[in-house]
């Protein structure tokens, strides 16, 4: 299996070249979770993944609607994730993703006490089917004596009774965001042991992010090493793998051999799957490539791809009618090339209902 196919076979695998989705919710089901602190990103990172008649808008509607959810799971950021899934997924990465913050925790000053303070009046503040902005939460939270219930110290007071389970996203109100109470809603489901969850997640991540190693897996759960191999250790008969380069890649039985147009070119968002994915990027952008993404930031960077190859950055700037569409790229593209790059950026434009202007 040769670094060409690994990419190839990703784009498939996550949906991006191949078997569309009808559904917001069948996106993030597929990827499990879908980095989402760009909210606006993150749309199109879902928008990619469907018929090519959905908009933006319809990623708004399941996001009001709750047939997905974001909230801080995995590592210590926002995610996409299914109402079926944010209990069994608190309840396995968030004690790792409080270990994380534990420093921050101390120097913002959140001791136990203030933190049941908190949680408590987060409750009353949300019960009832209530949806608050966060500054609405912050004049709540300072109401019953958590002082300071504003910029960091309150980002991380709102984190935590995310990880523990008690709020997650509301509908948003206009362009402003509320929170809600996690068991308002979303309905109860049986819990799961500990080893259920890491086989779960083990499986689910391998089955729609493959090939990929178990140091990609770690990487992208936020799991420790130990726990990444012991999920892969439980469902490794349910999958194939491959060997490349010393390392071994996992992935669906079923998945089908790498058959992908060329050349083929995508716009992906930042913090897309495609990228935040995995800890090796070795697979998809050649060293000068990898090493120019480092110095750029690359899960900050919109990247275009061009046959699972990253080949160069974009950006965008929105106006009334329009959206216009600015390519960096990191090589000279062939005419092949900048045509098939050229309608990847008609395919955001209709995404976005805006006519496309290539700056």
């Amino acid at each position: 299996m040769a670094n060409s196919n690994i990419s190839r076979q990703r784009l498939l695998n996550q949906h991006i070249a191949a078997a569309p989705f009808e559904k917001p919710a069948d996106v993030v089901n597929w990827l499990v979770a879908v980095q989402s602190q760009d909210y606006f990103g993150a749309k199109w990172a879902l928008g990619l993944r469907l018929r090519q008649d959905a908009h933006d808008a319809d990623i708004d509607r399941a996001f009001n609607e709750g047939s997905i959810l974001r909230t801080h799971v995995m590592r210590p950021t926002w995610h996409f994730v299914m109402p079926a899934d944010i209990r069994w997924l608190l309840a396995l990465t968030a004690p790792r993703v409080h270990a994380v913050n534990a420093m921050m925790y101390r120097k913002l000053e959140l001791d136990s006490t203030t933190l049941k303070r908190s949680h408590k009046a987060l409750i009353k503040a949300l019960q009832n089917g209530k949806h608050l902005t966060r500054e609405e939460l912050s004049e709540a939270l300072e109401k019953a004596g958590v002082a300071e219930a504003k910029g960091q110290r309150l980002a991380y007071l709102v984190m935590h009774a995310e990880l523990d389970g008690l709020i997650c996203s509301g509908p948003r109100r206009g362009k402003q965001f509320t929170y809600a109470l996690l068991e308002e809603r979303v309905p109860p489901v049986a819990k799961l042991k500990r080893d259920e969850t890491l086989a779960e997640l083990a499986r689910r991540y391998f089955t729609g992010h493959g090939p990929a190693t178990v140091q990609d897996f770690a990487k992208w759960s936020g799991l420790t090493s130990g726990d990444a191999k012991r999920g892969l250790e439980t469902v490794k008969d349910q999958l194939q793998h491959e060997a490349l380069n010393g390392s071994e890649y996992w992935l669906s039985p079923t998945l089908s051999p790498a058959k992908v147009a060329s050349p083929t070119a995508y716009l992906l968002s930042v913090y897309d799957e495609y990228i935040t994915g995995y800890k090796d990027r070795s697979m998809i952008a050649a060293p000068g490539v990898v090493a120019k993404l480092f110095t750029m930031g690359a899960a900050l960077t919109y990247v275009v791809v061009i046959d699972g190859q990253i080949v160069g950055s974009w950006r965008r700037t929105l106006d009334k009618e329009a959206v216009v569409i600015e390519i960096n790229p990191f090589k000279r593209l062939a005419k092949a090339e900048q045509r098939a790059v050229a309608a990847a950026a008609q395919r955001y434009g209709r995404f976005l209902e805006k006519h496309v202007v290539m700056a």
